[in-house]
């Protein structure tokens, strides 16, 4: 089956990521440069690998704090050298079947609670990944 994407925005392609995945939970992931090569397992047991809530977590946290960083820049606002961004993707099973469910803990220390409150929204509206789950999945951008 073959999507094609309908868009009625002028859009300039800026990278595709290109990944190979055989096996699902079990199996593993590979990206067309070479760079990514792991094993996948299923959380919660003892099989070596990791998981898809956890790659999910890495890129969105990584893509984050590329947002926070934009946000930043255009204020003039220096971000801390200490700033982190810790992801936790819950995958939930309800009566509708599985879903996700995620937060971003987000550390600014050093920057003034209001302005960091302010970036942490900013990016929250820039970051592809949260435009990606906005309305979708339940999630949570908490200022620690």
């Amino acid at each position: 089956m073959t999507q094609q994407f309908a868009t009625t925005q002028p859009e300039k392609l800026l990278y595709t990521a290109k990944v190979h995945t055989t096996g699902g939970r079990e199996g593993a992931s590979h990206s067309s440069d070479g760079y990514l090569d792991v094993k996948l397992s299923t959380p919660g047991t003892a099989h070596p690998g990791t998981n898809p809530e956890q790659l999910f977590a890495a890129g969105w946290s990584a893509c984050f704090e590329g947002a926070l960083g934009l946000a930043a820049h255009k204020r003039a606002i220096s971000l801390p050298a200490s700033l982190a961004i810790d992801a936790e993707v819950d995958l939930l099973l309800r009566d509708s079947g599985y879903s996700l469910r995620a937060r971003l803990n987000v550390s600014l220390p050093g920057i003034d609670p209001d302005i960091a409150g302010s970036l942490v929204n900013e990016a929250h509206q820039n970051c592809p990944y949260s435009k990606a789950t906005r309305g979708n999945i339940e999630v949570a951008i908490n200022l620690v």
